[in-house]
C-alpha cells in the first residue's frame, strides 16, 4: 500500500464523530451492524460486495471497526421477522435489508434500533416512511421506484412486439408492493389499449398453476417486483421460455437466470449507496432526519440467449441502447 493511500484510510477510520464511534472508542464495543437479505448470500454477494466497498471508502472496515452480523431469509417472509427479532436480541447497532417484505419485518422488530434499506419499491405508498425528505421514524434508504416505471416498461414491451396487444402481470399479492406495481401496469396497459390478465400468487407453490392460468391469455408477461417471485427466478423464466412468453422484469439478476429483459435501477449502485446512509448513522445522525434517495442509474439488460429460445428476434434498435446484452 503506498504512503499517501494508508494515510487516507487511516484518516478515514480515525475521523469518527458520532456517539457510535465514541462509545465503540471508549468501551472497545464495535459498532454492529446486522444485515438482513432477503434471498442468499450467493444469490446476492454483488450486492453485498458493493455496500462493503463503500463502507471501505468512508473508513468501516468489517472485524476492524466495525463488526457485521449476515442472516438470509431466502425468501421466506416468516423467516425475516425471525431474524429481525435475532437482531433485536443481539442489541446491533444498525440493521441493513431490502425488498418490503423484509422491511415491513424488520420494522415490525424495532421502532429503536436504525433500519436502512438499501433498495425498497415505492417506500411512501406502501407506508414504510411517512416522508421521503423527513422519514420521521427510525427508518430510512432508497427507492427503487418500481410503481413510476411501469410506462416505460410497457413502452419497452411494445418496442420488442409491436403487435402485443394481450399482457399477463404476475404478482405477489401478499406484497402491498407489488400490488401497487400491477395497479399501475394495468392502468398503463389499459391506456394504450393492451388487454390484461392477472396472474396471482402468495407462495412459490402458485407458479406454477399460474402460467397455466395464462396459457393462450398473453403475448408476453410482466412479473412485478416481490421476494417470492425473486427467489424464484430460475423456476419463472424456465416456465416462461416452455410457454414461449417475452418476460418484462425489474432487474438483471431475473434476467441472467433466463428472464428475457429489464430495466429498472442498478441495485450494485443501490447498495452502494446504502453505506453513505450506515456511515451518517454510525457518525450521529438519526435515520428519521436522512431523507430516502431515488435511484439515478437505471440499466437496460436483454438476454439474447432466452430470445432464441422463444422465437423472438429483438430490434437492432433496442440492443444498441441496452447495458448489458447477456448471450
Amino acid at each position: 500500500m503506498q504512503r499517501r493511500e494508508f494515510i487516507t484510510l487511516l484518516g478515514g477510520s480515525a475521523a469518527w464523530a458520532g456517539p457510535l464511534a465514541a462509545r465503540a472508542q471508549n468501551s472497545n464495543k464495535l459498532p454492529r451492524i446486522g444485515f438482513l437479505g432477503s434471498g442468499t448470500a450467493a444469490a446476492q454477494g454483488q450486492w453485498v460486495a458493493a455496500f462493503l466497498q463503500r463502507l471501505r471508502e468512508l473508513g468501516w472496515i468489517d472485524g476492524r471497526n466495525l463488526t457485521i452480523e449476515y442472516r438470509w431469509a431466502e425468501g421466506s417472509s416468516d423467516r425475516a421477522a425471525e431474524l429481525a427479532a435475532e437482531f433485536v436480541r443481539l442489541k446491533v447497532d444498525v440493521i441493513v435489508t431490502y425488498a418490503n417484505p423484509m422491511v415491513v419485518a424488520t420494522k415490525k422488530a424495532t421502532s429503536v434500533i436504525p433500519i436502512v434499506f438499501a433498495a425498497a419499491a415505492d417506500p411512501l405508498g406502501t407506508g414504510l416512511v411517512a416522508s421521503l425528505a423527513r422519514p420521521g421514524s427510525n427508518v430510512t434508504g432508497l427507492s427503487v421506484q418500481n410503481t413510476e416505471l411501469a410506462g416505460k416498461h410497457l413502452e419497452l414491451l411494445r418496442e420488442l412486439i409491436p403487435e402485443l396487444r394481450r399482457l399477463a402481470i404476475m404478482a405477489n399479492v401478499g406484497n402491498s408492493a407489488s400490488v401497487l406495481e400491477m395497479r399501475e401496469v394495468q392502468a398503463a396497459a389499459h391506456a394504450i389499449g393492451i388487454e390484461v390478465a392477472t396472474l396471482e400468487i402468495r407462495r412459490a407453490e402458485d407458479i406454477a398453476a399460474a402460467f397455466e392460468e395464462a396459457k393462450g391469455r398473453a403475448d408476453a408477461l410482466y412479473v412485478c417486483i416481490d421476494t417470492v417471485l425473486f427467489s424464484n427466478r430460475i423456476r419463472v423464466s424456465t416456465l416462461a421460455i416452455g410457454a414461449h412468453l417475452p418476460t418484462m422484469l425489474s432487474n438483471r439478476e431475473f434476467v441472467a437466470a433466463g428472464g428475457l429483459m429489464s430495466y429498472g435501477p442498478s441495485f450494485p449502485d443501490l447498495f452502494r449507496r446504502a453505506g453513505d446512509h450506515v456511515d451518517k448513522i454510525l457518525r450521529g445522525a438519526k435515520p428519521g432526519d436522512i431523507p430516502v434517495e431515488q435511484p439515478t442509474k437505471f440499466d437496460l439488460v436483454i438476454n439474447l440467449t432466452t430470445a432464441k429460445a422463444i422465437g423472438l428476434e429483438v430490434p437492432p434498435t433496442l440492443l444498441g441502447r441496452a447495458d448489458e446484452v447477456i448471450e
